[in-house]
């Protein structure tokens, strides 16, 4: 029996009703329909739409880390040619600060909380015109008066529990560490890293009456709508967001950023469209960076190996005032056992641009920390680290006492392990060079919790047999029309060239958005439920049950009769929408996706250099919806971890707090010479407690550990262990055993 469409998701549905269709596109390796119009140049980003009459405004930051604007030298800027307007609003400042509806927005920012905030915005009839007149405008400011901490280890940084971030106590972990057989406690830094999309932050913004209209780049439609009607102080059903096509976000496109509200508030004051583009060093500066974090953590083993205390503890930063603290320990909590814990998070006040989330917050930087920790441990024990895993993985969650939905961690470790060689790793270190180069082999595994959020999808079986699929889901390059269009095409017994899916209008029904990596799950199980509906009116004109009727190729068949659903529909669309809430399943169980990494790295004996020579990642993550966009997403995270682990840090000049390498000329994001041959493989698994698809969320779980493993890589290639992430050349180079000794 079909579950009711609006209830929440309070059961597992374990009638796997995916795998009773017959025809076959689901878990395919299929291309992504759009993929044609993304590599012809043909697919509209949020900067190219033809808008008549548009005009351009571009951006001024603040040239203070924190202070208030005095004075705003608008005239000298107004008489240069083609400038239409200067503007300053705290609407364009903070998205937690109310709009001015009802007012020409020419306010004065009063406020400036880091150095490089937008204080105004300067339209003019050209990019060209409006950039240098940007560059003219003269600010004076009043410099606060008040100790300001630039950097989260500053003892003029207020430090404060985060409010949603409760510490997990259990037992005594400072006895477990005195009584262990084996203990290690260590400390790791990680900086602070961005979230570096292809495409710029964008928006081009008209009004239709009293409607605004956006056409731009961002994750979370359905919530940026009412964040931008929030901030302007109007009701949300007058705001229409469109975006169809994102260039990647990786979380800094959740929520609607400061080009977004200049350009609604520039265009209704011009009343012409107005587009906003950011350039790339104003993206860096202005929009949410990850948090740098400092973490203890604490491994306490019996004699074999068994954890019995286990403590991670994190320092993180964001401004006064935001709710958000990178949830270092949210993999931590259910991964390994040991019922003496303490797991903690605190956050250090500092004047630095917002802190949120960029690509799989938590765990990505948690997770590369714990498992170069646990590495440390299995040497220390002396065992081996894929065996050291296996042998702590608990029961149920520690201290909580929640089962788990569903664990492949150790098909992983062990699957990952065969494929990779594993068998062939020299244990001690410095026992394999080739030529100047020392060869190792590092461990580390995966996890990404899982999330099912509220979801809207409209499908439509129309009169001549084809069906459309609608919601205001964003494909921010993961391949969710791909996936949406496969799970109507099965429910439907459509091939998928018959499917055509329609994402990215908030005049469509509200998907979950791409974010958290649950936007596949959550719109995709919208879109089962209003397929089943539409099969069970289908099984009326059939008289049959829906679960015996049977679709393939547009015909439908029960009990020896067969019916094509052209003649069932008899010149008439069946249009449905469904719905999923997160329900009992959410908090009964612990829901995550598991994987494993294996790395082998070159560490060059006489500079310190580090090259990934290959890297290899087994992954559990529920039903493969598609094999090669799921593929596509293992490695993108993969190349993530390369670079968490070798090249990307935001660097902060701590005498003002102004970011040093606001470009990808400076903040180094891996490029082809650094990515060697990657190879994923896809664990394929039921999971009905996670969502009706019987699937979970796969798009950061590639990038959740990866790091700890080629820094386990380096230790086991040259003997050095780096707790300061990226493992940099001068990290190594002055702990490196002697090369002339070595090489003899």
């Amino acid at each position: 029996m079909r579950l009711p469409l609006a209830d929440m998701y309070n059961t597992p549905d374990e009638r796997n009703l995916l795998d009773t269709m017959k025809q076959g596109v689901i878990g395919k390796p299929l291309d992504r329909p759009e993929g044609p119009l993304k590599v012809s140049g043909t697919a509209t980003y949020s900067a190219e739409w033809k808008i008549d009459g548009f005009v351009e405004g571009v951006l001024v930051l603040a040239g203070i880390p924190q202070g208030t604007v005095k004075t705003i030298h608008r005239d000298p800027v107004l008489a240069m040619p083609g400038v239409l307007a200067v503007l300053a609003d705290e609407a364009m400042v903070r998205r937690s600060v109310q709009g001015t509806a009802g007012k020409a927005p020419v306010q004065d920012v009063h406020t400036v909380d880091y150095f490089a905030q937008p204080v105004a915005l300067v339209v003019a009839e050209t990019f060209e015109q409006a950039r240098d007149a940007a560059l003219a405008l003269k600010v004076d400011y009043d410099d606060a008066q008040v100790p300001v901490a630039f950097d989260p280890e500053s003892p003029d940084a207020e430090v404060e529990q985060p409010s949603d971030e409760e510490p997990v106590v259990g037992g005594d972990l400072d006895q477990a560490m005195r009584e262990a057989a084996f203990s290690i406690d260590v400390e790791y830094h990680t900086p602070g890293h961005a979230s570096a999309a292809m495409e710029p932050h964008a928006t081009i913004a008209y009004w239709e009456d009293d409607h605004l209209i956006l056409r731009g780049s961002y994750q979370m439609l359905a919530y940026n709508v009412k964040e931008i009607a929030d901030c302007l102080s109007m009701p949300a059903k007058k705001v229409r967001i469109i975006a169809p096509y994102v260039g990647g976000g990786f979380g800094s496109k959740l929520g609607i950023t400061h080009e977004a509200v200049a350009a609604a508030i520039a265009a209704k004051a011009l009343d012409r469209p107005v587009r906003v583009v950011m350039t790339r060093q104003q993206v860096f500066q202005t929009v949410m960076r990850r948090s740098e974090t400092r973490q203890r953590v604490r491994l306490a083993t019996d004699a074999a190996g068994k954890i019995i205390g286990l403590g991670h503890e994190a320092h993180v930063s964001n401004l006064p005032g935001e709710d958000f603290a990178e949830p270092v320990t949210q993999a931590t909590e259910f991964l390994y056992g040991g019922e003496n814990r303490l797991l903690k998070v605190e956050v250090a006040r500092i004047c630095r641009m917002t802190a949120g989330s960029v690509r799989a917050p938590g765990e990505a930087v948690g997770m590369q920390v714990l498992e170069a920790a646990m590495d440390e441990l299995a040497e220390a024990v002396g065992i081996d680290p894929v065996e050291l895993r296996k042998r702590n993985l608990p029961g149920k969650v520690p201290v909580e006492g929640t089962p788990y939905s569903s664990r492949m961690l150790v098909e992983a470790l062990e699957q990952g392990a065969a494929q990779f060689g594993w068998d062939k790793r020299k244990p001690a270190p410095c026992q394999t060079r080739e030529g100047d180069w020392w060869i190792g082999m590092g461990v580390a595994s995966a996890a990404r919790v899982n999330m099912l959020t509220l979801a809207e999808a409209r499908v439509t079986l129309k009169a001549d047999g084809t069906a459309l699929v609608e919601s205001d889901q964003t494909d921010i390059g993961t391949g969710t029309y791909a996936i949406l269009g496969q799970i109507a095409g099965e429910m439907l017994g459509l091939p998928i060239s018959q499917v055509k899916v329609v994402l990215g209008d908030t005049s469509l029904p509200p998907g979950a958005g791409s974010g958290g990596s649950f936007g596949a799950i959550s719109t995709g199980s919208a879109v089962m439920r209003a397929c089943e509906a539409i099969r069970e009116k289908l099984a009326k004109h059939m008289e049959s049950d829906a679960d015996e009727l049977e679709i393939r190729d547009g015909m439908a068949s029960f009990d020896g009769r067969e019916r094509s659903l052209v003649e069932l529909l008899d010149g008439k669309d069946i249009a449905e929408v469904g719905s999923i809430k997160p329900g009992k399943t959410l908090k009964d169980f612990s829901q995550a996706s598991y994987g494993a990494f294996f790395a082998e790295v070159a560490v060059h004996a006489f500079t310190g250099e580090v090259r990934v020579r290959r890297m290899t990642g087994a992954f559990g993550f529920g039903r493969v919806l598609n094999a090669k966009t799921a593929r596509s997403q293992c490695l993108g995270g993969m190349v993530w971890g390369i670079g968490s682990a070798l090249t990307e840090e935001l660097a902060f000049d701590t005498r003002d707090g102004h970011l040093v390498n606001h470009d990808l000329a400076e903040y180094h994001v891996p490029v082809h010479a650094d990515v060697p041959a990657l190879e994923v493989i896809l664990l394929e698994e039921r999971d009905a407690a996670a969502s009706p698809l019987q699937a979970k969320g796969v798009g950061e779980l590639g990038i959740c550990g990866a790091a700890g493993a080629i820094a386990n890589a380096v230790r086991n290639a040259c003997g050095v262990r780096v707790r300061s992430f990226p493992l940099t050349l001068d990290k190594v180079l002055p702990h490196l055993p002697d090369p002339f000794a070595s090489a003899a």
